[in-house]
């Protein structure tokens, strides 16, 4: 029987499982605060738990080990975990050190069916969704190895989000709990590729939470030559469910621009993007590409990027240059899981 991992229930799902199998209701709060507080990795450490109790639930649920394949950390403190689960899959999972803090970039699936020409995290598709739990844990994980609280959370790893989107509300509800890991909404960023209907989703269902969209190009020609999901939803209903999403937000909206070289990073496509989102209340996020070799997309020089800003800045735009982090890493998103990938064939 495949189990399911023990980080994948809410609260009120844990009350509705201890009563239904004739436990008093406040075992549940027992068992969150094993799991989120103490953060105990076995069964047998929940000392106030009946025997009955903690039998039953480790017929029905796993603890979600995961094994450290690979632990890079670079010169700036970035540290890169690729964890193998339990049916042999890899996933990676990103700790930065920033200046408010540790923040932790996980993955929720392993592969992408996306397929953005820039991006390894596709090379080799979509192998499947991780659950909630798979999710949860891997800042479980990374707060032991570094044995330090984790207060920011990016949804920016290996996969589509919004592709996952029950997992994904899920583990915000978990982390989100003043009784689970107690992580502020506000402290936490969903980025998607722009699923138009989960953006309307998202902006009923999570009006506290941030919201990234991987923009990359400005004009739908481009977006649809390197990101195949714009040929589905193109920049006009991207923005029409941004302006929704501010709407019923009221919150800022971020736009991911990856620059590449000849590619969208030349000053036309800078005009381009600031007349796409003129009017908005966006900030943008340029940012240096990590180089993959198997894709052959080379990065914007320097002067090109501090230009592209420049002239960002002179339409009024506001705009950053995100702080490269892991350079001397495999720190692209997917970079070390098809590593390792190749060096098993």
């Amino acid at each position: 029987m495949n189990k399911r991992s023990i980080y994948s229930l809410t609260l009120p799902e844990w009350e509705d499982f201890v009563v239904t199998n004739g436990q008093p209701k406040f075992r549940a709060a027992q068992i969150f605060d094993w799991l989120y507080v103490k953060q105990v990795s076995g069964f047998d450490e929940m000392k106030n738990v009946p025997n009955t109790l903690k039998e039953l639930i480790a017929n029905v649920f796993d603890f979600t080990t995961f094994k450290t394949v690979t632990h890079q950390v670079a010169t700036d403190g970035t540290q890169k975990f690729l964890f193998r689960l339990a049916d042999g899959n890899t996933i990676e999972t990103v700790l930065m050190k920033q200046s408010y803090g540790l923040s932790i970039c996980v993955t929720t699936q392993i592969g992408c069916r996306i397929g953005c020409s820039f991006c390894a995290s596709a090379i080799g598709g979509l192998v499947r969704n991780l659950e909630a739990g798979e999710i949860v844990a891997q800042i479980i994980h990374v707060a032991r190895a570094v044995g330090e609280r984790i207060g920011h959370v990016v949804v920016m790893g290996i996969g589509e989000p919004f592709e996952n989107y029950e997992a994904l509300t899920t583990f915000i509800n978990l982390i989100n709990h003043d009784k689970g890991l107690n992580i502020g909404a506000r402290h936490i960023t969903v980025s998607t590729s722009g699923l138009v209907p989960k953006i309307y989703d998202f902006a009923r269902d999570h009006k506290q939470v941030s919201l990234a969209i991987s923009l990359h190009a400005a004009n739908d020609n481009l977006r649809t030559k390197i990101m195949q999901i714009n040929r589905a939803y193109p920049l006009s209903e991207i923005m029409k469910a941004v302006k929704h999403y501010l709407k019923e937000t009221n919150r800022r909206i971020t736009f991911e621009y990856i620059l590449m070289r000849d590619v969208n990073d030349l000053d036309e496509h800078a005009y381009q993007l600031a007349r796409l989102v003129k009017g908005i209340n966006c900030h943008i996020n340029l940012i240096p590409m990590n180089p993959v070799a198997e894709l052959g997309v080379e990065r914007s020089s320097k002067k090109q990027v501090m230009k592209f800003k420049e002239i960002l800045e002179q339409e009024r735009v506001n705009v950053t240059v995100r702080r490269e982090m892991g350079a001397n890493i495999d720190a692209a998103c997917g970079q070390l899981r098809a590593s390792e990938s190749k060096g098993m064939k």
